[in-house]
Order: C-alpha cells, then structure tokens, then sequence
C-alpha cells in the first residue's frame, strides 16, 4: 500500500521509519542533556536521577508536575511543605527541537520538488502520535520523593547554617533564621518533597509542543519541499524564518560559550555547567525581548532572589511593584544598555541573512526591501511573543508547622506578550529594510535564495552551466582553429582570415563551430588545396566555326 501524495508517495514502512528515528533521537537528546544538567548541579546525591530526568523532559516540552511534602517531628505530622513549579529548561527543549525538526524536514526531500498536503498532514501525525506515547512512559517514570533529614533542613539540633539543596536550582540559602526561636531545637525532623507528572496537561502541552516544533521546521526548512499553491511561503517567509532561527540559535551557542569561560574561574564550576545545560536558552530567549525594549512584570522573595543575575535580583526584590524595563536595569548598572545594542545588531545580522537568502526575481532596490521587511515583520512578530511565553518562570515554596508559615520563597517573571508582538513587528520590518538595502548595495542580494517547486532542477541546471560558463570563457575565436603550440599564429595559414577564392564562395567557414570538410580536387590536374588557381585556355580565334572551314 502506497499513499500518494504531490510527490512520489510514501509506504507505511517508510512512514514509521523516520517517524521513530525522528522522535527517538530528540527523546535521547532532550534525556541525555537533562541527565547530565542534574548530575552536575548535584541533584543525583539528593534523590534517583531517572525520575528526575524524566520529569525534566516533561517539563521541557510543556508538561506539567504536582509537587507536594509532608514534614514529620516528634511524630506530629501536623506540617506540610507547598511548592509550585512553572519553568521550562530550554536547553532540553532546544536540544529535542533541532534534532527533531532536522530528521523531520530531511525526511520530506524524498517526496521530490513538491510534497501532497495530505502526505504532509499524515507524515506529520505520525510523529505527534509516536511523540505522545513516548511522552505518557516518561509521565508514568517521572514520579518520585526526595528526603531530607532533620539537619538538612535546619531543624535538628546541629547548629550552623542549614543549607536547602533543591534539584536543578541548588542551594537557596540558610532557612533557619526564618524560624522562631521555640523551633529551632526540634529533633528528629524528616522532611519528604515528593513530585509527579500530571498526564492529561502534560500530554496537552507536549502536543501543542510537538506541533509547533514541526510547523516551525517546515517553514525554516528552505530546501524541504512544500505543497502546490504554497510557494509563496517558501518565497516570502521561508528566507526570515531560518534566518531568525539560525541567528537565535547561534546566540545560545554564544552563551553556552561564556558559561563555559565563566566555569573555568569558579569555585564549582560543574554547577555552573550544569545550570547553562539546563537554562542557557533561558537566559538568552529573556534577554533579546528584554534588549529590543519588551517590559516584564515579576515578583522576587526569599532565597529564590539568589538564582536570578544581577541586577534583575536587586530590581525584583526591591520594586516588586514596577515593571522591570530596561531603563530601570540601566539605573542599576549602566552597563545593561550594551545590551540593546548587541539586540541590535542581532536584528541587522537577520535582516542581511534574509535578504541574502530571499530570491531577487528581478525587483528593483526598493521593491526587495520592502518584500524582506515585510517577510522579516511578521516572522520577529510572532517570534518574540513565543520567546516570551516560553520564558516565563513562576515558582514559589512555602513551609507551615502547626499551621504557622515559617518560610517562604517565591519568583514570578513575565513578559508582556502583546507589547513583544507591536514591537517584534517594527524591529522586524526594520532590519529587514535595512538588510535588503544592504545587500542590494554589496549585490549578494538573493545570492543564497533556494530554486524551489517542479522547475527547480531545471532552473539550477541553468544557473550552473551560466555560471559555468561566465567563469570559463572561450580562449579564442570561435571555430576549428586553434594555432599550434610554440608557434605564432599567422594570418596567411588561418583559413577564417584568408581570403576567399572564386572556387570557395559555397565552401565559406562557419562560426557553428564543427570543422569544414576538406574541398574537392578538380578532375584532371595536380591542384592542391591552398595553391594557386590554374591560368585559364585563352580564348577561341575569331572567325567561323571550325565546321564550315
């Protein structure tokens, strides 16, 4: 059985093949950074690293968990332990994002120069549905309590500075100067801080996750082929799209890079390493809204105010009730507005890629700037509101004995998501004008543009033998003759220079290019080609015909 589509078909084997390559291998990379993330913050010594990596991975692709705690002292367990937990570690998401879209859009190229929207429809569901499977195993394993004694928590008799190790955030300082005096000498203290996934949203949001990592693969995939009717996607938007990927991704690279110099100066530069695993797209994907003039809105308290950088941790714990922009982070530290110059400058950088790779088709300078800023409009304006969202972080813990709250923590940041949409679309519209000029001017516009649709080999064919032949030019004048080696041409021995005699006007060289057949020797004499003609008889005497003589 065959499903036909725009292309040549696709069999079910096939189907299922690169449906599960696809969604195994961002499986195995989204659990392999998770995995590592925790074992470097030190998470492993507080609990089972399995149950955490899958919880990690459920959280990553929009999943949902239900902490939960009970404290026990002197067998009265009349003390619970509260938590709320809302973050994504985006190193995981990014990690199974770029190896599914790839296998994914890699996978399309076999359709041929246009792909059925049916086969594109069921290609695609093939892997949502093997996605949610895999996804429900891990809400099923991402389960488990994590323990802690008395003087892990402050609450027995050793005295000292308690410490509060919580996994993949690390320790969020001492706890028992929060407590009063008359608990300060409870024995015996356990505390358990159990979580699990909760399977119906966390299956919901992996979908919603799932379908958004395809749409976005399919539409930053310039050479993956499309429907009939939709190349006006390929295009227009195709070019902004991969270009405002590859320089976001570019810029997580660049901050994996300084998290990495930044481990080798210290104290314990596996934390650090593991936190920029786990949260370097986090800080990036906040950081750009932030630089193109976004505002946020959060709340800081207790010990959480310490994982945040500075100075967002002195803004949050001190104006709780203003909006943090980044003017108000400039009277902080001044050095924060280098920050919207380097968003700047990340803006141009995709405006000049786009219009590298947006085709030309003829336009003039004003009409291809105009088609890549309305291209690039549209792709940052639905860009930054996704950054947004994605980065939003909500957590709070709160820990009551005897119905008296005795600790609290909490974070709260997010962006406005309507104000990165207006704002999204004017940067956009903007570095892709100033792109498209730019490239116009240096004449790389369209250079990197990709042929796409049913006449696309035909037109690379043609590129290629024009560009073949603009980089090898004839040597010489057309035709057979070429001078011999290490001896000057003469125009006596070119037969296209020499004159032409009386026998050879029906002989005439060409400028076709195929040589000329040797002429005819004349009947009864020794004329050679090249020689000079023989006299002609002289004429008859005048008089009467021989006959009548």
């Amino acid at each position: 059985m065959t499903m036909h589509g725009g292309g040549r078909g696709v069999r079910p084997a096939e189907l299922l093949l690169t449906s599960i390559a696809a969604v195994s291998w961002a499986f195995l990379a989204m659990a392999g950074i998770a995995a590592l993330g925790l074992h470097l913050l030190g998470a492993d010594a507080a609990g089972a690293l399995g149950p955490m990596t899958a919880a990690a991975v459920v959280l990553a692709v929009g999943g949902s968990l239900m902490p939960s705690g009970d404290i026990e002292a002197f067998g009265l367990k009349g003390a619970g332990a509260h938590t709320a937990i809302d973050i994504a570690p985006l190193g995981v998401s990014l990690a199974g994002a770029l190896l599914l879209g790839l296998i994914f859009t890699r996978s399309l190229r076999r359709a041929g120069a246009t792909i059925g929207a049916g086969e594109l429809a069921v290609r695609a569901a093939s892997v949502v549905v093997l996605f949610l499977f895999l996804l429900a195993g891990l809400a099923w394993a991402g389960e488990d309590s994590i323990t802690f004694d008395g003087n892990g928590l402050g609450l027995g008799g050793g005295g000292g500075g308690p410490k509060l190790e919580i996994p993949g955030i690390g320790d969020i300082g001492d706890i028992a100067g929060g407590l009063p005096d008359r608990l300060t000498g409870l024995a015996n203290a356990k505390a358990a801080v159990g979580f699990s996934v909760r399977t119906g949203p966390s299956l919901l949001g992996g979908a919603a996750w799932v379908l958004i990592v395809l749409l976005i693969a399919v539409l930053g995939a310039r050479r993956a082929p499309l429907p009939r009717g939709w190349q006006v996607l390929h295009r227009g938007v195709r070019p902004a799209v991969s270009a405002l990927c590859a320089v976001l991704v570019l810029a997580v690279a660049a901050g994996l890079a300084a998290a990495a110099y930044a481990a080798t100066g210290d104290d314990a530069p596996k934390r650090v390493l593991g936190a920029a695993l786990l949260g370097a797209p986090n800080g990036v994907f906040l950081a750009v809204p932030l630089g193109l003039f976004v505002s946020w809105r959060g709340t800081a308290s207790g010990a959480l105010t310490k994982v945040l950088p500075s100075p967002l941790d002195e803004l949050l714990g001190a104006r709780a009730d203003e909006p943090v922009t980044l003017g108000r982070l400039a009277e902080l530290d001044a050095l924060v507005w280098l920050l919207a110059v380097a968003c700047a400058l990340m803006m141009l950088c995709v405006g000049v890629l786009t219009a590298v790779r947006t085709p030309r088709d003829g336009l003039g300078v004003t009409a291809f700037a105009a088609r890549c800023a309305v291209a690039l409009g549209v792709a940052t304006a639905v860009a930054l509101p996704l950054l947004v969202l994605a980065t939003r972080v909500k957590a709070d813990a709160s820990l009551s004995v005897l119905g008296f709250d005795v600790f609290g923590a909490g974070l709260e940041l997010s962006g406005n998501a309507p104000m990165a949409l207006a704002l999204g679309a004017a940067w956009g519209a903007a570095a892709g004008a100033v792109g498209g000029l730019l490239a116009c001017a240096a004449g790389t516009a369209g250079r990197r543009a990709v042929v796409h649709g049913p006449g696309a080999a035909a037109a690379a064919r043609a590129a290629a033998v024009g560009a073949a032949g603009a980089a090898h030019p004839p040597a010489g004048p057309p035709g057979p003759y070429r001078p011999s080696p290490g001896r000057p041409a003469r125009d006596d021995t070119n037969p296209y220079k020499r004159p032409l005699l009386p026998d050879e006007h029906s002989t005439a060289p060409t400028q076709t290019g195929r040589p000329l057949p040797p002429p005819r020797r004349p009947r009864g004499g020794g004329y050679r080609y090249g020689a000079p003609p023989p006299e002609e008889p002289p004429p008859p005497p005048p008089g009467p015909p021989p006959w009548r003589r």
